[in-house]
């Protein structure tokens, strides 16, 4: 097997250290491997456009595999094989010579093939008195078996790269037609709230949709596309809330007008408005915790946080805050605030709101009021952090919008 040695091409070919490096690659199989050629051929298949190939390169690499006898490629055995141009030619469909040379050019770039020339450039094969091939002089397909296990590798990591997209463009499908059926319905309904700013924002992230997305674009439109559906679900919510709450208050109202003026309890309003303070407050509703948005959607919104981050930058949650502790101080915020903003917030939601505060710094003229009141009103479940995130962004002219 000539694995082990290094050959320079033939003619005005050059060579390149990283040619020298895969041919030494070669020499480090291990004894015994194999690998069916065919499943090797289909994870360079699926592999392919991480390998800089094109469907016709793996025709060419079909052809050059057709060539070899065995159904194996094996540690030890004979790798070369030697078709002329011709030959290759005509199983690779009628393929044209210039077109022929250019792939398997990007075949050997990949290290899927290495060239074994002979002295004058020719493919040939010497046999000995056997019969057998002793001396052979062509494309070596050897880099196929080195390679077999990270091919493998890289073909998995395809396909499931291919299934998750598959399944963010669902969600974001999904998730469009939540925000747009939603939004349809406050509009139509006269539901209160800023549904227009709403509406243009849900446009303005549907055309920022590319004709061929990556999962890249995916993934940020739906973030983003996932944080409007949460901010519209909370404002539906909390008018849903502010709604059973009048319900309730003249349910109780036209009770307490009909009840009995001769009631021992009538002449007893101070005790029966403590007790009504302390059934209200058992019954008041609970909200649970306010949920973290996308760190990505949080520093758009607030940019300046990540001058505060470890190293000028925010890379994590932790990052973002250990900045919020700094900004804080920063802010004359004093511990306790920031504590309790923490504990009814969570810590995650705790930071934003610094960040959001940071932001509009300018016109809030005391950090640490205005934190406590937030804290308040979270604690009763008036509060969303969207509203400001969603202020902010378009605060930038849209431009925390468009970026992703």
């Amino acid at each position: 097997m000539h694995s082990g040695s290094v050959t320079t091409p033939f003619g005005r070919r050059p060579v390149t250290l990283a040619l020298v490096r895969r041919q030494q690659s070669v020499a480090e199989i291990e004894a015994g491997k194999t690998v069916q050629k065919w499943k090797v051929f289909r994870d360079a298949s699926e592999a392919r456009e991480r390998l800089g190939l094109q469907d016709r390169s793996l025709a060419v690499l079909d052809a050059l595999l057709s060539f070899h006898p065995d159904n194996e490629l094996r540690e030890g055995a004979q790798l070369i094989v030697f078709p002329s141009n011709a030959q290759l030619m005509l199983r690779a469909h009628g393929m044209a010579g210039a077109t022929l040379r250019r792939h398997l050019a990007l075949l050997v770039d990949a290290g899927l093939i290495v060239r074994r020339d002979s002295a004058n450039g020719k493919r040939y094969a010497r046999k000995d008195g056997e019969g057998a091939i002793e001396t052979a002089y062509g494309f070596d397909l050897s880099p196929l078996l080195a390679r077999c296990d990270e091919l493998a590798m890289m073909a998995n990591e395809v396909v499931e790269a291919r299934a998750a997209f598959r399944k963010a463009k669902e969600a974001l499908t999904i998730c469009r037609r939540d925000v747009r059926k939603l939004i349809s319905a406050a509009l139509e309904e006269g539901a209160d709230g800023d549904w227009e700013v709403m509406e243009a924002l849900y446009v303005a992230l549907v055309g920022r949709i590319p004709r061929s997305p990556t999962a890249s674009d995916v993934a940020g439109i739906l973030d983003e596309m996932a944080l409007l559906r949460e901010e519209v679900l909370n404002r539906l919510e909390m008018q849903n809330k502010l709604q059973n709450n009048s319900t309730n208050a003249a349910h109780s109202e036209l009770h307490i007008q009909n009840s009995n003026p001769e009631s021992p309890l009538a002449f007893e309003p101070r005790a029966e408005k403590e007790q009504e303070a302390k059934s209200s407050e058992k019954t008041r509703p609970q909200t649970g915790p306010l949920k973290a948005f996308p760190l990505g959607i949080v520093l758009r919104a607030c940019p300046q946080i990540a001058d505060y981050g470890p190293g000028g930058a925010i890379a994590s949650w932790r990052d973002l805050m250990s900045a919020a502790i700094v900004v804080r101080s920063m802010l004359a915020v004093s511990p306790s605030a920031y504590r309790d903003a923490c504990e009814v917030m969570g810590q995650e939601n705790a930071a934003v709101a610094i960040a959001c505060i940071l932001e509009r710094a300018n016109f809030i003229n005391s950090a640490g009021g205005y934190l406590r009141d937030l804290t308040r009103r979270a604690e009763i479940g008036e509060f969303s952090l969207g509203p400001m995130i969603m202020a902010l962004l378009r605060a930038y002219g849209g431009e925390g919008v468009r970026t992703g």
